[in-house]
């Protein structure tokens, strides 16, 4: 069989068969296929669509690129969530000993942050000593005895897939429906998991950026995980600003200490971590409903269980002992840090959320390329989300940064991102639909 023959076949339309797509991913692999090779097919799947069938197909061959996780003997469900990727998404710091807490068994596999969106990754390893490359039997080990582990992507995991996201990366097709399912679901089929919710962002500081687009990748994803063995949920909840109060490792680190401990809930931010933690709960049927699920979730949370998860995940994983009861002597603070001063009285209308994001990478709390160091300390608190009245030279957030020329060009860049009006603002719904 030969590369440029599956090539032309999608190129003039044709639907791909098992045997076509299974040489294509082992090339992808064994580097039997070039990289313009893999870019050709990849523009032509972009350009030419690919049916239900055939994404299930490509997502069940990457899976099987590399190790599969199994999990015998578990004595509950194993059980994930993933997000398309937000500004001050931190929900699955909160989720996965939520869940934990409630029964489930969460092996979370998390990413590095892409683009101007923040990564689960680069979040814990804002904790001292804190290692996301636990070897497979500890990461076992730890899941098994605590119900929860976080810890990043390893090489060994659907590695077609880590080949083919370079490529598409640099060849303008990452916004292929069946390409983005494929390569989400080849990473969490490979997990072992019994039950997924999906988190898709939608709004100005998302991937999705309408609710259209949302929709058809919401759609997409849970009918070829369903078609791959998977039982998935999907809500597609709001990205037009800031979730939570902080932005930036460290800070949304101590956020969510402060969230578990019942100290700070920020409402949007509760309302998706309950809404994806409850889908979770259902189908793996430890809750009979979404309404049983967010009252058992509700106590996880007041009686200190989930927080205490936690603490002992972090502990697990190399982390400070004491963490929980004082992050600030862990987690470092920015040397400076200045208020961003409203210009005038109003009410905070629109956030350019993409745009915030970027100022956060600009401080150094993402990377402009590959391989770059973060600086752990910097990033937005006390944000002040849409819809909240100022007075002129309130506070509309904190710019933490590592000097003052970096927090002038981050006082500006936000005072650019963020409109004030002088009528007050209808509350938009923080889960927008579901699917599945």
């Amino acid at each position: 069989m030969l590369a440029q023959e599956i090539i032309r076949a999608k190129r003039d339309g044709q639907a791909l068969n098992e045997a076509q797509i299974n040489h294509f991913v082992r090339g992808l692999v064994d580097n039997s296929w070039s990289e313009g090779q893999v870019a050709a097919l990849g523009m032509a799947v972009f350009l030419r669509g690919m049916g239900r069938d055939e994404a299930v197909l490509l997502t069940r061959a990457m899976m099987n690129s590399g190790r599969v996780m199994r999990w015998p003997d578990m004595p509950g469900p194993v059980l994930d969530k993933h997000s398309s990727g937000g500004v001050g998404d931190k929900v699955s710091l909160m989720l996965a000993p939520m869940v934990a807490a409630c029964g489930g068994y969460v092996p979370m596999i998390a990413g590095r942050g892409l683009g101007h969106t923040g990564g689960t990754v680069d979040k814990l390893e804002a904790i001292p000593g804190y290692t996301t490359t636990p070897d497979p039997a500890k990461f076992d080990q730890i899941v098994r005895s605590l119900g929860c582990a976080i810890i990043g992507q390893t090489a060994d995991l659907a590695p077609a897939d880590k080949r083919f996201y370079a490529t598409r990366d640099v060849t303008a097709t990452v916004e292929s429906v069946p390409l983005i399912t494929a390569s989400i679901l080849s990473k969490k089929l490979a997990a072992g998991l019994e039950g997924l919710a999906m988190d898709i962002k939608c709004g100005n500081g998302a991937f999705a950026s309408t609710p259209e687009f949302a929709r058809e990748l919401a759609e997409s994803i849970v009918a070829v995980a369903g078609g791959a063995g998977l039982k998935t949920r999907a809500l597609i909840t709001d990205m037009n600003q800031i979730l939570g109060t902080d932005v930036g490792n460290s800070l949304e680190v101590i956020e969510t200490i402060r969230y578990l401990k019942g100290e700070h809930r920020e409402p949007r931010l509760h309302e998706v971590t309950l809404a994806l933690c409850a889908e979770m709960l259902v189908l793996g049927n430890l809750a009979a409903d979404t309404a049983a699920a967010r009252l058992k979730l509700q106590a996880a949370l007041d009686s200190g269980a989930a927080a205490e998860k936690f603490a002992r995940m972090v502990v697990a994983l190399g982390g400070p002992a004491d963490l929980m009861e004082r992050p600030n002597a862990y987690l470092t603070a920015a040397p400076v840090v200045k208020p961003v001063a409203a210009p005038r009285a109003g009410v905070v209308t629109t956030m350019s959320t993409r745009d915030l994001g970027v100022a956060i990478v600009e401080l150094g709390g993402g990377r402009r390329k590959a391989g770059d160091a973060i600086d752990m300390r910097v990033g937005f608190s006390e944000v002040k989300p849409v819809g909240t009245r100022v007075a002129a030279g309130e506070p509309l957030a904190l710019i933490h940064a590592a000097d003052d020329a970096a927090v002038d060009r981050a006082i500006a860049s936000y005072l650019a991102a963020c409109t004030l009006g002088d009528a007050d603002v209808a509350a938009t719904p923080m889960v927008m639909a579901e699917v599945g």
